[in-house]
């Protein structure tokens, strides 16, 4: 365990940390603890340390709530804040499930097990996040034996992708195709087959 925080200018940044880590109301009490004082010199420390921090440029400000204190945004940032959530940043696949989503979009119905024979890895993750998405969905099972969970793509796949069914994908090249079978080849150490 650390040294005990000795002077004042550490204690407040210990109450700045707490503050910040916690993100909900601290008891006095649970701040005098954490400080290893008793609560009338935390109570002191804590609302030393408002007094400077809201009288500060900062985006956030220290609010004392019936005996606790929280680190809060300071309300002339909300707007910010609110564009910040209606426009949302966008979360990007990553290349191991955008494989598995290409693989489920061009061979489907197509169980788990075919594309990680494909894709030469466990696709568990990829498949669950592809899912989440709202890209892949279960369409059944499949007629063998322990019927293993059909995968296809989603109607929000095909809003996504600009395509009315999975028919309308763009083709393969046959270049590209075998390019594709050449690199699975070096990649697995095998031939395979047609």
């Amino acid at each position: 365990m650390e040294t005990p925080i000795r002077n004042e200018i550490e204690q407040e940044a210990a109450v700045e940390a707490i503050l910040f880590a916690k993100g909900s109301a601290v008891p006095l009490e649970d701040l005098a603890r954490a400080l290893g004082l008793e609560e009338e010199e935390a109570d002191r420390i804590v609302h030393a340390f408002m007094e400077e921090w809201n009288s500060g440029e900062h985006g956030t400000e220290i609010l004392e709530l019936e005996g606790s204190f929280q680190m809060c945004t300071r309300r002339k940032y909300y707007p910010e804040l609110i564009t910040l959530e209606l426009n949302p940043k966008k979360p990007r696949l990553s290349g191991a499930a955008l494989e598995a989503l290409s693989i489920i979009a061009y061979r489907q119905p197509v169980t788990k097990s075919e594309v990680d024979r494909i894709r030469g890895v466990n696709s568990d993750h990829a498949i669950n996040r592809l899912i989440e998405f709202d890209l892949v969905c279960e369409l059944g099972r499949a007629e063998t034996p322990g019927r293993p969970i059909l995968f296809g793509t989603t109607q929000e796949f095909l809003r996504l992708f600009g395509v009315s069914s999975p028919s309308d994908l763009p083709d393969i090249s046959p270049k590209l195709e075998e390019k594709f079978k050449k690199e699975a080849e070096q990649e697995a150490g095998v031939k395979v087959g047609v």
